[in-house]
């Protein structure tokens, strides 16, 4: 797999990918804001950069604005983000119990996208961590005191859903949940578990889920405007 990385007016930078299992051109854009267009191996790159230039009103409607990391900001539950400036090439970041250290060239800003880039995927790690190990004991806590079942928890980073539960009763929670606050976290969980005795959500399943949760639908609404993506300059969330 090969990339090349171009600069489109208006737009940024757009990385061109030629893969294998690519038959066409194939556009994407994350929630990081990072664009993406992946291109079959026998294909130019220059190809890809001239589909980049056709999408380009397209591209900037759908760009997510993104806000900037900054340092000292909150991430999830007990995680602070530490910028220094040092002796090294590149942005390196590294993750402890408790704090998320970015160390990067004196000549750039923490603004520079590189060490935004490092900001982000310590971050993202952080918070799986958090999520490894606080949501299984919620998960099982709250199984049991609502008489459910299930057979098994995954902790993913998800960026359309915060949860799901399949047919075997198998679990999985976005690791982006460490930045709600408990009550939301716990609907999210609750939604799961009414999932492993209604796969639907029809009325059978908020009857369920209201049960367990007598303000459900105020909690949905809520949830509703929250997005699973890193969060910037956050404050701790309890």
């Amino acid at each position: 797999m090969s990339s090349k990385t171009y600069e489109i007016d208006g737009v940024g930078p757009v990385v061109v990918t030629k893969r294998a299992s690519s038959r066409s051109l194939r556009l994407s854009i994350k929630p990081t804001g990072q664009i993406t267009i992946s291109i079959p191996r026998w294909a130019s790159f220059a190809s890809g950069h001239a589909f980049a230039v056709q999408k380009a009103d397209w591209i900037r409607a759908q760009k997510p604005s993104i806000e900037l990391l900054v340092p000292g900001q909150a991430v999830g539950k007990f995680h602070h983000l530490i910028g220094l400036t040092a002796d090294v090439a590149a942005p390196k970041a590294t993750v402890t119990k408790t704090t998320i250290t970015v160390r990067y060239p004196k000549s750039l800003d923490f603004s520079n996208a590189a060490v935004q880039t490092a900001a982000a995927a310590a971050a993202q790690r952080a918070l799986k961590k958090q999520a490894e190990q606080l949501l299984p004991g919620r998960l099982a806590e709250l199984a049991h005191k609502h008489n459910c079942s299930y057979q098994d928890l995954r902790i993913k980073r998800l960026t359309s859903r915060w949860g799901s539960c399949d047919q075997k009763q198998r679990i999985v929670l976005n690791s982006y949940l460490m930045q709600l606050p408990w009550d939301l976290i716990d609907y999210v969980i609750l939604h799961e578990l009414a999932h492993t005795r209604v796969m639907n959500h029809g009325p059978e399943f908020w009857a369920v889920l209201t049960a367990m949760l007598p303000d459900a639908a105020q909690k949905r609404k809520v949830m509703r405007r929250q997005k699973p993506v890193l969060q910037s300059g956050a404050v701790p969330v309890q």
